[in-house]
């Protein structure tokens, strides 16, 4: 069940459960909805709230009873901007840092170098195996993954191999 699913569901009495998200900035994806208001009335001011927060990876469900009074369109944009921006405020927020796993195996006479490369960027794997060859697991930031990878494998002149996970 999603987040705006379960907020219809807890208030189900409501007339519009208007939101918006943003996903990762890598991902490029951001979506808003109106839920039977006036078109862009709704989901792009809690939209436009989100984006000048710079905030990623999160939602935002406005719930509205009529309360007999029409807003018209601005009055609506006005409101439901003003809601999400109130939530927003008062939200605690987490950094959070987007990873990837990565699986590496290289033959034992390329331990020391592997170690060493490992301690100079302050990794530790996450899983260890040893069996015919050494087996690691690490998760690295999405951004440093590319560049961890080819430089792990240079550091084992080219003995060491990442295996898709």
């Amino acid at each position: 069940m999603s987040m705006v699913d379960a907020v219809r569901r807890e208030f189900h009495d409501a007339r519009h459960h208007c939101w918006a998200f943003r996903l990762a900035p890598e991902l490029a994806r951001e979506r808003s909805s109106d839920d039977g208001e006036p078109s862009g009335s709704a989901g792009k001011p809690i939209l436009a709230q989100l984006e000048g927060a710079a905030l990623y990876a999160t939602t935002v469900v406005v719930v509205r009873w009529f309360g007999g009074t029409k807003l018209g369109v601005g009055g609506l944009v006005r409101a439901y901007g003003e809601a999400a921006r109130a939530v927003l405020d008062a939200a605690k927020r987490e950094h959070v840092v987007r990873t990837t796993r990565i699986v590496f195996e290289h033959p034992y006479e390329a331990s020391s170098a592997v170690e060493k490369f490992l301690a100079e960027q302050g990794i530790r794997p996450t899983e260890q195996a040893f069996g015919t060859s050494v087996h690691l697991e690490f998760d690295i930031r999405i951004d440093r993954a590319s560049a961890f990878t080819r430089d792990l494998v240079d550091r084992t002149s080219g003995r060491g191999k990442v295996i898709e996970p």
